[in-house]
């Protein structure tokens, strides 16, 4: 398939007046439960359009109740298999309540969708993707007025709605008919988003970079973006995977390691001065320096703290997850920058960050926000803000990105790091993270790589542990919200020390 995405077509609703769509009376309706970053399935199991329709019809009732039909509801997908129809189906239960949406022509990156919720000021946003997921699942994600994730308040309620109305008969409005009711508007972001970026990046400054670039959007919603930001100036842009691929070339289209391992091996030929990465929705990001070394995403944290700090000038609070780098607390007491921690996930970022009026908010799977920009991860922003960084530190001599980097851990401390994904058999997976919450503290490690623990965690979403050595490293033993599996993450001082800590924390989750 090519890069261009055709435009959203009706999911199997007739042609004129108002379709009715029913569940399944007699068969017991899917529990729906929104996680970290949305609700996510396998497609054709429990992602069916039955199931998208009563998320769909969950958002629209939520909209309606606070009074807000009239704002609109922004709607966009990914270029995962059928996206596209499934967002026509959501579609098409917003118009029968008569709600105004703003559809997207084309597939496109996730935070568009924010971005375009903020611009039009609509009461919510609904994203079809199942963002870095293996190929085989979709999604179905909501955001809130302000752009960001749908928080715990807002996601409690449309749960609580969607569960409320199993069974029921759902109502549908065929596009075609919508549309020339003038409820219906198509966008594309693209010239609006540039526009928007260029008040916070000097995008014709990024354009004149004499600098080699590859980048990798794995096959995603957010391939020719940036080299479209990009061109027509002195920099060259080489981009891998730009072609639609439902299948994302067989690797789980999350921008770590091995599947972006092409990506390394191209930049470790020797013609490129710096990767850049997405995910399979654009709303996460990668990099590699110039010998094809990845950057971890607690390094690209780091990296985009100081450079807000140290280039720009800016001093107001950072909020990170309970699982990112322990080098945002040295930068923080070196600059004197509030650090504030929250759970896993953006719906805890998002409102954490407009709350304490922060500048930058990031997690460890690679989304990060911008208080001058939005409370949401925007995986492009942050490859140019990396971008532009790196540009920075070569006029100040240090150059290549290798040698930038190296400058970070001289003033923010060593760190290496490492997250190990434990699977497990979905079936069984509600049932084993029950019994694994109550065994994990009793089997807890009594040290780290030779260090002594002193501190044991509990997460405040009774997910997960975590785990302090006296000299700051840190295991993290955690349960995904999206995904049938267990998380091993730990930050240490060496590479020596986190294969250490890797080997005792996957042992403590088989063995229990």
């Amino acid at each position: 398939m090519n890069g261009t995405q055709s435009a959203v077509v009706g999911a199997g609703a007739a042609t004129t007046g108002t379709a009715v769509a029913s569940e399944a009376g007699a068969a017991e309706a899917t529990r729906i439960v929104f996680g970290t970053d949305g609700w996510r399935a396998k497609t054709a199991d429990d992602y069916t359009f039955a199931n998208v329709r009563r998320c769909a019809q969950a958002v629209a009732e939520y909209v309606i109740a606070r009074g807000e039909q009239t704002r609109g509801i922004v709607i966009a997908y990914d270029r995962r298999f059928a996206s596209e129809h499934f967002a026509a189906a959501a579609a098409e239960v917003i118009l029968a309540h008569d709600i105004p949406i703003a559809l997207a022509s084309q597939a496109v990156p996730t935070q568009m969708s924010s971005f375009e919720v903020v611009q039009r000021h609509s009461a919510a946003g609904i994203v079809i993707t199942a963002s870095h997921n293996p190929w085989t699942d979709n999604g179905f994600k909501v955001k809130s007025p302000t752009g960001a994730a749908g928080g715990p308040e807002m996601l409690a309620d449309i749960e609580a709605r969607i569960a409320a109305g199993a069974g029921r008969t759902i109502e549908s409005r065929p596009i075609a008919d919508a549309e020339a009711a003038g409820l219906v508007e198509r966008y594309d972001p693209f010239d609006a988003y540039r526009t928007f970026i260029g008040r916070n990046l000097d995008l014709d400054r990024l354009r004149a970079a004499d600098v080699d670039l590859l980048v990798d959007p794995l096959y995603g919603s957010g391939a020719t973006w940036i080299p479209r930001l990009l061109q027509g100036g002195r920099i060259r842009i080489t981009e891998l995977h730009s072609e639609r691929n439902p299948y994302f070339g067989g690797v789980n289209p999350e921008p770590i390691p091995p599947n972006v391992d092409e990506a390394l091996r191209t930049i470790a030929q020797g013609r490129y001065d710096l990767g850049l990465l997405l995910d399979g929705d654009a709303d996460r990001s990668g990099a590699a320096d110039e010998r094809g070394t990845f950057i971890t995403t607690l390094q690209i944290y780091a990296l985009l703290m100081y450079y807000l700090v140290e280039h720009r000038g800016l001093r107001e609070p950072v909020v990170k997850t309970v699982n990112e780098t322990s080098m945002a607390e040295r930068l923080g007491e070196r600059y004197g920058v509030d650090v504030y921690e929250v759970p896993v996930g953006f719906k805890y970022v998002g409102p954490k960050m407009i709350e304490t009026g922060a500048m930058m908010g990031g997690e460890e799977s690679g989304g990060f926000g911008f208080g001058m920009h939005l409370p949401e991860r925007d995986g492009i922003f942050t490859d140019l803000m990396l971008l532009d960084l790196f540009l920075c530190e070569k006029e100040a001599g240090r150059w290549p990105a290798s040698r930038a980097i190296a400058h970070l851990h001289e003033i923010a401390g060593p760190s290496s790091y490492r997250r190990v994904d434990v699977h497990f058999d979905r079936a069984v997976y509600p049932e084993l993270k029950d019994r694994l919450l109550v065994e994990l503290p009793q089997k807890a490690p009594t040290e780290l790589a030779g260090r002594p623990v002193v501190r044991t965690q509990t997460l405040t979403t009774n997910d997960g542990f975590k785990f302090f050595a006296d000299d700051g490293s840190w295991l993290l033993i955690r349960f995904s919200g999206t995904e049938p599996l267990v998380r091993v993450y730990t930050e240490a001082a060496s590479v020596a020390a986190v294969d250490a800590n890797l080997s005792v924390g996957e042992a403590i989750v088989r063995g229990a």
